[in-house]
């Protein structure tokens, strides 16, 4: 029996070492655009690694779709700044994942510009050449502001292609109208280019945070911690706006003006809202009609209470 109980307590600490050095460090995504004022004030402050207790390694992966693979291979054990897109996408293929906590929301930093002063609403986009990524928050945009002119993505020409060239495509002119966000909008409006919508009163894009649901079960307390630490970067930013649109500025490249225009676009509040999961199940109802996704995913049951 003793012989039988040593043997117990030796695989119990194995088990505790082996956890042990699973968590000697946490993986977790760093996205700055398009004015990712907490992941910014993060880097420079250290706010997650505090309260984790232990170093955070961050990737600079933008895509969702990435992401949220990262996320299912382990790689990383929080998406810090995912769209609600790409993780309705990622569950509807079966991967576990939760969400924590929204990260922000700004329908004003997302619009449609066009060259032509002349295209004011969206019936004037009918037959139009119009760039901008495909299966994002902008192109979900672009279907809600058509459908308030009586047309379908069907009565404009889409051209799927990244910001930075569907701002290229506008400016060359061989496109009418391109889909474009952050700093790339505010730059454009500066430029003189014809704000055509923006998503205010549009549509409504929620940002979160997420883990998946196996790292959640075995690790609440981090996502506690996780918790902990953003409602700390919110409060820093609130008692210190000036020295946190400084690390804003530092961070983009974006002049402090730029910064200072900006920010009042974003709302970062971490709460999910009954509006957030309105937001949520009509961007998956985007999905639907676009083939997206096949099926309906309960959004409800992807949050962390």
């Amino acid at each position: 029996m003793r012989k039988f109980f040593k043997i117990l307590c030796a695989a119990s600490l194995l088990c505790l070492v082996a956890n042990a050095s699973e968590l000697d460090k946490i993986g977790m995504t760093y996205v700055k655009s398009p004015l990712n004022v907490p992941s910014i004030v993060d880097k420079f402050k250290g706010f997650y690694a505090k309260s984790f207790g232990m170093p955070v390694e961050y990737s600079e992966i933008t895509s969702g779709a990435k992401q949220t693979q990262a996320l299912a291979s382990n790689s990383l054990q929080f998406l810090n700044c995912v769209g609600g897109t790409s993780v309705i996408l990622a569950v509807a293929n079966k991967a576990d994942i939760k969400i924590i906590s929204a990260y922000s929301r700004a329908p004003e930093a997302f619009a449609i510009f066009a060259k032509d002063k002349g295209i004011k609403t969206a019936k004037d986009l009918k037959g139009k050449k119009i760039a901008g990524p495909k299966g994002t928050i902008l192109n979900e945009l672009l279907v809600r502001y058509l459908a308030l002119g009586g047309l379908g993505i069907n009565d404009v020409e889409f051209v799927s292609m990244g910001i930075p060239a569907a701002q290229a495509a506008l400016e060359n002119g061989s496109v009418d109208a391109a889909l474009l966000a952050g700093p790339t909008a505010y730059n454009a409006k500066k430029s003189g280019l014809n704000v055509v919508t923006t998503g205010e009163g549009v549509i409504t894009p929620v940002i979160v945070t997420a883990t998946s649901g196996e790292f959640y079960k075995k690790h609440k307390y981090l996502v506690e911690k996780f918790k902990k630490a953003q409602d700390e970067i919110l409060a820093f930013m609130k008692a210190n706006e000036e020295e946190a649109l400084k690390f804003t500025a530092e961070e983009t490249g974006l002049s402090i003006e730029a910064v200072k225009s900006m920010y009042p676009q974003y709302d970062f509040s971490p709460k999910i809202t009954a509006d957030d999961i309105k937001a949520l199940e009509a961007t998956q109802e985007f999905m639907l009609e676009s083939k997206m996704i096949e099926q309906k995913v309960d959004i409800k049951s992807l949050l962390i209470d």
